[in-house]
């Protein structure tokens, strides 16, 4: 029988898989929306990862199916258990979650097929302006829903104003980080049709660069209020994540996420380095999936019942899973040789 943290564990991994479907499109529609000329270099290899959406939508009813295995509050009976029964309720959640999916999953595959034909005329290239238009506000808050949903109500009694905000842009720079690594891969192998350009990881390590940031200032902002407001029903959270059983996970997230990435990517010489860049893409990468599992994880259970076997068999299911599917993604829109 899976514990709590097992759940955690899949819960990490839905919310990665997620926002890397995420991420290919949103990127795509920002670039395009800015005017970013090297859009052109990465934006048919970044929307291929719309095809983790079937794996995410699998990973989400399994995780809604289980019910209180997945959302502890659901277990809870005490007065302050249900603060926001509007929002604490079971049938509303799976309405929401499985709804607010679809609709995103419709408005990335429509964006998909608009950018494949946006130079065709001048009729189609307005109609895939308006599509993308849409796609950084669907983004924000269909991400705000899943960062109140899956982690930040998980504890009923907790609430921030900015937790959503702080949510998506961590996992945004997370995809950021995770397509600096696969572009060096695919590139370092040969495998891409159309190699991407050098000087496009100088421009994904400069957003990187914004992305922590923006990260560390949601993240100073929501707990500079806490700490000054000093409400045991706020401040416990994050003390039982930072001096509790889960100290070393929540200050290697600040390390992994701030320190490493700002120090370095502050500099040119790391930001015009390819190797450099990807290690400290690595190191983004990590330490979100630290802040991910502290986030769910640290709710219940302490750091003694992490379960660092199932951790690895999932993730590697699934990581095998989303490697699959997107492969045969690129061969079939003929980014990839063979």
């Amino acid at each position: 029988m899976f514990s709590y943290s097992n759940w955690s564990v899949l819960t990490v991994n839905f919310l990665v898989v997620l926002y890397l479907a995420l991420g290919g499109v949103t990127l795509s529609a920002v670039l395009h929306l800015v005017g970013a000329r090297w859009r052109y270099e990465i934006r048919l290899v970044a929307s291929s990862l719309f095809a983790l959406f079937p794996l995410a939508f699998v990973l989400l009813v399994v995780l809604l199916v289980n019910g209180a295995s997945t959302f502890p509050w659901l277990k809870e009976s005490a007065e302050h258990a249900h603060h926001i029964p509007a929002w604490h309720n079971y049938t509303f959640l799976v309405m929401r979650e499985v709804l607010g999916m679809l609709a995103v999953m419709a408005l990335h595959w429509v964006f998909i097929q608009r950018q494949a034909v946006s130079e065709r005329s001048v009729e189609d290239a307005a109609r895939f302006h308006v599509i993308a238009c849409w796609v950084p506000y669907a983004y924000v808050l269909y991400g705000t829903m899943v960062a109140w949903d899956f982690e930040m109500t998980m504890l009923p009694s907790w609430h921030s104003a900015i937790y959503g905000m702080q949510h998506f842009v961590s996992n945004f720079g997370m995809f950021l980080a995770f397509l600096v690594i696969w572009i060096f891969a695919l590139n370092s192998r040969n495998r891409l049709v159309r190699p991407v350009e050098t000087y496009v990881y100088n421009y994904l390590a400069q957003m990187l660069f914004a992305f922590t940031l923006l990260w560390v200032y949601t993240f100073f902002a929501q707990y500079l209020t806490i700490w000054y407001g000093n409400l045991p029903s706020e401040r416990d959270r994050m003390v039982g994540m930072q001096d509790g059983d889960y100290t070393f996970i929540f200050w290697g997230m600040f390390a992994l996420k701030f320190v490493i990435p700002f120090s370095t990517l502050a500099l040119t010489f790391t930001r015009h380095n390819i190797k450099a860049t990807t290690a400290v893409a690595t190191c983004i990468i990590i330490g979100t999936l630290f802040e991910r599992y502290v986030w769910i994880g640290g709710v219940k259970g302490g750091v003694g019942t992490y379960p660092i076997f199932a951790a690895i068999v999932v993730s590697g299911v699934v990581a095998t899973i989303g490697f699959f599917l997107v492969r045969m993604r690129l061969q079939s829109t003929q980014l990839v040789k063979g």
